[in-house]
């Protein structure tokens, strides 16, 4: 059996058309929300959109934001200044809070991150 190679050309130009946007925007592990622990211990909750928005419920302060999927991570920039990270540790997550400009946490500035939604 003899294989057109145009025909077969075309068809994988075709099949690529189809599959590649539906995995160009496939929903990431870190989308969703969050339950996790400010540096007093209360509990809030993060949630991270597909469209890559960020909010959390921290103290009733309507915290906003984008966040980017970063290796084992979910990096999260708020408008505050203060960036957050979600990273996937093994089978559990943390959440790590970094203050404006600094690259290393403050003692407290981590807990654990529970998927809950």
């Amino acid at each position: 059996m003899k294989i057109d190679r145009k025909w077969a050309k075309g068809a994988l130009a075709a099949w690529a058309m189809l599959a590649l946007p539906a995995t160009a925007f496939a929903a990431s592990e870190f989308a969703g929300t969050w339950k996790v622990q400010d540096t007093s211990g209360a509990s809030f909750e993060i949630t991270l959109t597909d469209a890559g928005e960020a909010s959390a419920t921290r103290s009733g302060e309507g915290m906003k934001g984008t966040w980017t999927e970063e290796g084992s991570a979910a990096v999260i920039k708020w408008d505050t200044g203060w960036t957050t990270k979600i990273t996937k540790e093994g089978g559990s997550y943390t959440k790590t809070a970094f203050e404006v400009g600094k690259a290393v946490p403050k003692e407290g500035n981590s807990s654990p991150a529970e998927k809950v939604k």
